[in-house]
């Protein structure tokens, strides 16, 4: 097995102040939502208020946000995102300019069709992707469970939105969904085609809007920073193993 030659990944995290309007106040969340909201919510307020500690009071507050997103139906970050679950069930995908976007760029040292085949099945994306548990698909669209802060674990759909082989894969979370998400990988192939830049775009607003991401950063877990590490074991894998034993 060689050594992957290091390379710098650009990195950048915007995270957008989101204000709502004049309609802010109206429902916004699907029955099932609020059901959901109200379950989960309860257990996290009981599991934070029994553990009393730094953990645990963000947990606390995190549920008592998701109690008081299913009591009254509206949802802050929908609002502020434009979505809405409660009279239609199309995919949601987190809007242009809102929630928390994340970008990371890296070149590794094989062809662009190599590694979108490897990343396109989706299944083997946890061998790179350490906060991933697993990953199921169907062909477009796909279910996804990742692990969370305090040990839990969160999991969503979703669908393709755009795929071009050995270019670009797009996707975004179905509504309904844990976390609201969208996102890209983009190959863009070097002159003499033995490497690529590999460049992830992400935008998400995690439970609890930017509560959640908030507290995700306290606990450890930094988004930016775990694309970050998984891109460079895409590329180590990609760069010391034959493709024989990766696919």
């Amino acid at each position: 097995m060689t050594t992957s030659i290091a390379t710098p990944i650009k990195s950048e995290i915007v995270s957008d102040h989101l204000k709502a309007g004049s309609a802010g106040d109206r429902e916004n969340v699907s029955e099932l939502e609020r059901w959901l909201s109200l379950i989960g919510g309860g257990a996290l307020m009981a599991y934070g208020l029994k553990h009393m500690d730094l953990p645990g009071i963000g947990l606390a507050v995190l549920g008592g946000a998701l109690v008081h997103r299913g009591m009254t139906g509206h949802c802050a970050m929908y609002s502020s995102l434009g979505l809405s679950t409660k009279e239609h069930g199309h995919a949601a995908a987190v809007a242009a300019g809102h929630g928390v976007k994340i970008e990371h760029s890296i070149t590794i040292h094989r062809s662009a069709r190599e590694l979108y085949a490897q990343w396109r099945q989706f299944e083997n994306l946890p061998r790179f992707m350490s906060h991933l548990v697993s990953v199921t698909t169907d062909g477009r669209r796909s279910h996804w469970v990742a692990q969370a802060p305090a040990g839990m674990q969160v999991a969503w759909d979703a669908e393709i939105v755009t795929d071009e082989p050995g270019r670009l894969i797009g996707w975004r979370s179905l509504t309904g969904s844990q976390v609201a998400t969208a996102g890209s990988v983009h190959f863009d192939e070097l002159p003499y085609g033995h490497s690529t830049k590999v460049r992830v775009t992400l935008k998400y607003d995690p439970p609890g809007g930017q509560l959640g991401s908030w507290l995700a950063f306290v606990f450890g877990s930094d988004p930016r920073r775990q694309i970050e590490e998984d891109l460079r074991h895409f590329k180590e894998m990609m760069e010391s193993e034959s493709l024989a034993s990766i696919g």
